[in-house]
């Protein structure tokens, strides 16, 4: 079994949604995997992973919304030591996800037609966010 493994570094602009998908299809390629898994992990506890529609930004939009409906950064926090967005960022990754695997295939991410892969940052401000790509097959 081969194990491949790197560090992406994804550069965020603020609470936004950042397609990865087109640099982890190259590091796949880059692997030579023909067949397995990639397991991604995003080293962060304010910014999340997301499999999403890639189609309509709307879908973004819309998820945004709902999630600063959901976890407001107006609501009275104890921990904000970084900020009224900073414990807001850490429930929305409680709520969605830091780790995702994809199958490959032939080479490629089995993902559905309109399937994107996306580091959603939940705070304000710009961050470098590290994610562990680890490809294995």
């Amino acid at each position: 079994m081969t194990h491949y493994q790197t560090l992406l570094k994804v550069s965020t602009t603020g609470k936004s949604f950042h397609n990865i998908t087109t640099k982890l299809a190259a590091i796949v390629t880059e692997s030579g995997v023909e067949t397995g898994l990639c397991t991604l992990f995003l080293r962060h506890t304010s910014a999340s992973l997301v499999i999403q529609e890639n189609a309509d930004p709307d879908v973004l939009v819309d998820l945004a919304n709902f999630m600063d409906k959901l976890v407001p950064e107006s609501a009275k926090y104890i921990h904000d030591a970084e900020g009224a967005d900073d414990m807001p960022g850490h429930i929305r990754t409680v709520l969605t996800s830091t780790c995702e695997s994809i199958p490959i295939n032939r080479g490629h991410l089995v993902l559905g037609t309109w399937q994107g892969i996306y580091v959603w940052e939940h705070r304000q401000h710009s961050h470098v966010r590290e994610l562990v790509v680890h490809i294995s097959g």
